[in-house]
Parts: structure tokens; C-alpha cells; sequence
């Protein structure tokens, strides 16, 4: 807590100010200029409560002591433990410019189109539990400079022969790529900093524990190592492209290749070490049983990102809306033959039948988070706080994926046999070639109604990958902040 000179009330940063400004008297001061003992010591440290959920542990930070009464990791209505720390300082930080009212209307204008989406998620009560909370990025600086030899050469026929002209290229690069930036919790899942990307580092301020005042902060768990090839290969593809694009280059094939380990050496790519800096999101959970759906907002631009399940009534009704008039309207122009029809439902269970499969996938990489890096990262630190040395495999073993079919419901298959009924009725009616219409139409019915289940039950799959499971983190060992 930061006291007010004046009247001893909580100094909070006030965001259409900039400034902090206090609670009772209104009183407004430079969040420089306001600062406990321990903020002016020289150092690389500054003091926290650490707050940590019982149910997932989860853990968010604050300057102020006051408790927090939820988690917005897991969504979970309780008080939450905490504890004082000493947290590594950033270097920089980006505060909030967008207010919580501001947040608001923007998740209102995005939730405007989501048609189909639960009535929950646009209930007041949810919708005001929107939490400030600044998130730990690392930051790199890229630099490239020194002298440049390339080998290119160009093919071309004529006759019956082929010419081929070889060029030595040389030339100076002088090259820089600042901030480069990439989430440094595991417990921010990395497709989620990418949705609500890019920052504005224009904003970005040099870091004091004041800015913090009135909001909560997530914790950094992730090593700087983990990003630093994947900064070094943007400088290195946006060099490459850029030389590329001089007309006198542009048909020549170049002895250095992009995505190639090779244009480290030939940039004289040099990466300075990273920092570490705190940019401002708006987070709100949705829980549902044993799922949770994030919706977060860049608290400098706006940007929203919204993890949207599906309402099945007001897609179903919707559906059925859209259906009539365009049933009605083939039917009075078009005249399409039982035979068509029944090709025309196989079709469609075919095609329902790899959506459904798709999705399955999907969800399975999603539940084991195979595209969240930091998350795998935080995984794969031992107790000792060691790297365990075995490769995190990104790829689905189609046996673990069917696997999961007898013991988890979010995989099981019930859809996909619908629709593999659907088409083997439609194949078998095809085969036999009965004479009346009648069978036809009976085999369209009932590879309709097949789909309709698998239809009803890709929704459902849907709203398992528009959610996530709970989450339960593992803040045992690996602590960057030794």
C-alpha cells in the first residue's frame, strides 16, 4: 500500500491520469515520486504479496496487501493464501491505458457477435469481475552488423542448353530488432499473448513497484532461453526477406537459405541479454464444471480475446431458421432426384465425420498443451529445479489419441459412429439400387438423422475446445528467481 502524503488513504494508479491518485482526498502524485523504503533501494528485487490459489495454485502478486477473493486462473470463489516476497524487478513497463469501463465495452461489442454464445458470459455478474492484472514478458534485442558475403546464382536455357551464372555478393549490414517480445508465466497460455498482440513499446516506462498500485501482477516462471532462438530467427527471416527484395537479387538463389542455422553466422546476429517487462491485460475466467473459458483484453490497445463456447438451443434454433427458407427456395427451383439426394447425405457424413475427427485432435493438443510452450517448460523442470533432458514430442499418436476414448468423455467417439452409420447406409442403399424412391428416401432420412447426431455432438466437442481444463500448476522447483 501506498499512503497518501495527505491523508494516509491508498494511492492507486488512476489510468485517465496516468498518476496515482488516492481514494479520499483525491490528492494526485507521480507514481516516481512516491515510493517505500525498500523501492529506493538499489536494487534488483522489490516486495510483493504473493497470492496463491488452494484449488489450482495459481499465483498472482500485488503491492498491496489487501486479499483476494478469487482466482482468475480457475475461477475459483475463495480467499486466496499469501505470503510477502521479494520478486525480480523489470526493467520497463506498460501501464494500463485502457479503464475497466473501457474493457467492458469492448468485450459487450465483441460478445454482440457471438450469436450463439451462453447467456452467462454476457451476465453483468461476469462481466464485472474483469481483474487488471500486468504480465511477465521477456524482451530481446536483436543487432546485426558487419560485413556480408553471399553466393547466388541464376539458372536460364537456351537451345538446348542450360546456363547457370554464379555471383559473389557483398555488402554491410547494420540491422536492429528492439523488443521482441514473448510471455514469460506458463499460466498465460501462449495462443492467448498472441491473440491480444502487439503491444505499442512506444508506451513503455521505466519500471517502479508504484504502477502496480491497485492492480495484481502474474508471476514470471518461464527462462529467458526458451525464446531467445525464436527472436534471433525473426531478425535473421526479416533481414533475409528485405535483402530479397532488392530487384537485382530477387531471381538469384542464394547459397544461405532462410529458416537456415547458418544466417546467425552470416548476419553477425548477436542477441543482448533480455529484460524483463510487465505489459497489461484485463483477465476474466468463466467456469463451467470442470471447464474455464478466458476472456482477456489488452489493457493498452483493446484488443480482445474471447475463449466463445456455443449455446446448442440457439444453435440448433438458428439452424432451423436458416434451414426453412432455403429448403423452400431449392424446392420451388430445383427439382433433385432421390438418388442425388441420398449421394448428397453420404457426402455430408463424410465430411461431418473428419470435422469431428479434427476437432478431437484439436482438443487433444489443446488439453495437453502441446502449442504452449511455457506451460511445457514449466512442466519439464524437475523438483531438484533441473531441466529434465527428455524432448517434449508435439506429435499425436493416433493409439494415446483413441486411447483417451475409453477414459476421458471429452474424447469419446459416440459422434463419429453416427456418422460412419450415416455413410454406410447411404453406400449400402447405393449398392443395392432397390427400384422404388421409397428406399432412397428412407436411406436420406436415417443418414440425416445420423449426421444430426454427429452435428449435435461436434457443438458439444466445440465447446470443449472453446474451453480449457482447470488448471493446476506446479510451482515446485525451477524458480527463476534464485
Amino acid at each position: 500500500m501506498y499512503e497518501c502524503p495527505n491523508c494516509g488513504g491508498n494511492l492507486k494508479f488512476d489510468i485517465p491520469s496516468q498518476l496515482l491518485k488516492c481514494d479520499y482526498c483525491e490528492t494526485i502524485k507521480d507514481p516516481y515520486e512516491v515510493t517505500k523504503e525498500q523501492d529506493a533501494e538499489e536494487n534488483d528485487v522489490f516486495d510483493v504479496t504473493i497470492f496463491t490459489c488452494p484449488q489450482c495454485g495459481g499465483e498472482i502478486m500485488s503491492t498491496d496487501t489487501s486479499a483476494a477473493e478469487f482466482c482468475s486462473f480457475c475461477g475459483a470463489s475463495t480467499i486466496l493464501s499469501s505470503r510477502i516476497s521479494k520478486e525480480n524487478r523489470p526493467a520497463q513497463i506498460i501501464p494500463f491505458k485502457q479503464t475497466k469501463e473501457a474493457c467492458k465495452k469492448a468485450y459487450i461489442a465483441r460478445m454482440k457477435r457471438a450469436l450463439f454464445a451462453p447467456d452467462d458470459l454476457k451476465d453483468e455478474k461476469h462481466i464485472d469481475s474483469f481483474r487488471g492484472i500486468y504480465m511477465p514478458y521477456w524482451s530481446y534485442d536483436i543487432s546485426q552488423e558487419g560485413p556480408v558475403h553471399l553466393k547466388g546464382e541464376k539458372s536460364y536455357s537456351r537451345g538446348d542448353y542450360t546456363y547457370t551464372d554464379h555471383y559473389d555478393l557483398s555488402g554491410q549490414i547494420d540491422a536492429n530488432y528492439n523488443n521482441l517480445s514473448y510471455d514469460a508465466s506458463a499460466s498465460f497460455a501462449d495462443n492467448i499473448s498472441e491473440q491480444i498482440a502487439p503491444f505499442d513499446v512506444r508506451d513503455k516506462k521505466e519500471f517502479t513497484p508504484s504502477f502496480l498500485s491497485g492492480f495484481y501482477a502474474d508471476t514470471s516462471d518461464v527462462d529467458s532461453d526458451l525464446y531467445k532462438n525464436d527472436a534471433i530467427a525473426i531478425a535473421n527471416n526479416t533481414s533475409y526477406d528485405n535483402i530479397r527484395k532488392v530487384p537485382a537479387f530477387a531471381d538469384l538463389k542464394l547459397s544461405c537459405t532462410k529458416n537456415s542455422f547458418a544466417m546467425t553466422t552470416t548476419f553477425h546476429t548477436y542477441c543482448d541479454p533480455p529484460y524483463r517487462v510487465m505489459y497489461p491485460v484485463w483477465f476474466m475466467s468463466y467456469r463451467k464444471n470442470d471447464r474455464v473459458a478466458y476472456a482477456t483484453v489488452n489493457g493498452q490497445t483493446g484488443k480482445v480475446a474471447v475463449d466463445t463456447p456455443v449455446d446448442p438451443k440457439k444453435y440448433m434454433i438458428g439452424s432451423l431458421l436458416l434451414a426453412l427458407p432455403i429448403f423452400l427456395l431449392l424446392n420451388l427451383f430445383f427439382t433433385i432426384k432421390p438418388k442425388t439426394v441420398l449421394a448428397f447425405a453420404g457426402f455430408l457424413a463424410v465430411f461431418s465425420f473428419f470435422i469431428y475427427i479434427a476437432e478431437i485432435a484439436a482438443i487433444f493438443r489443446r488439453d495437453g498443451h502441446h502449442d504452449d510452450r511455457g506451460y511445457r517448460y514449466r512442466q519439464s523442470i524437475k523438483e531438484d529445479g533441473s531441466k529434465s533432458t527428455k524432448k517434449a514430442d508435439d506429435s499425436i499418436p493416433l493409439k494415446d489419441l483413441f486411447s483417451f476414448s475409453r477414459t476421458d468423455k471429452s474424447y469419446r467417439m459416440g459422434g463419429a459412429f453416427s456418422a460412419v452409420l450415416a455413410v454406410a447406409i447411404a453406400v449400402l442403399i447405393w449398392l443395392l439400387n432397390p427400384i422404388s424412391d421409397l428406399w432412397y428416401y428412407a436411406g436420406t432420412i436415417l443418414s440425416f438423422l445420423g449426421i444430426l447426431v454427429t452435428v449435435m455432438d461436434i457443438i458439444r466437442k466445440y465447446n470443449v475446445l472453446a474451453t480449457r481444463r482447470l488448471p493446476q500448476f506446479d510451482r515446485t522447483g525451477g524458480d527463476d528467481r534464485a
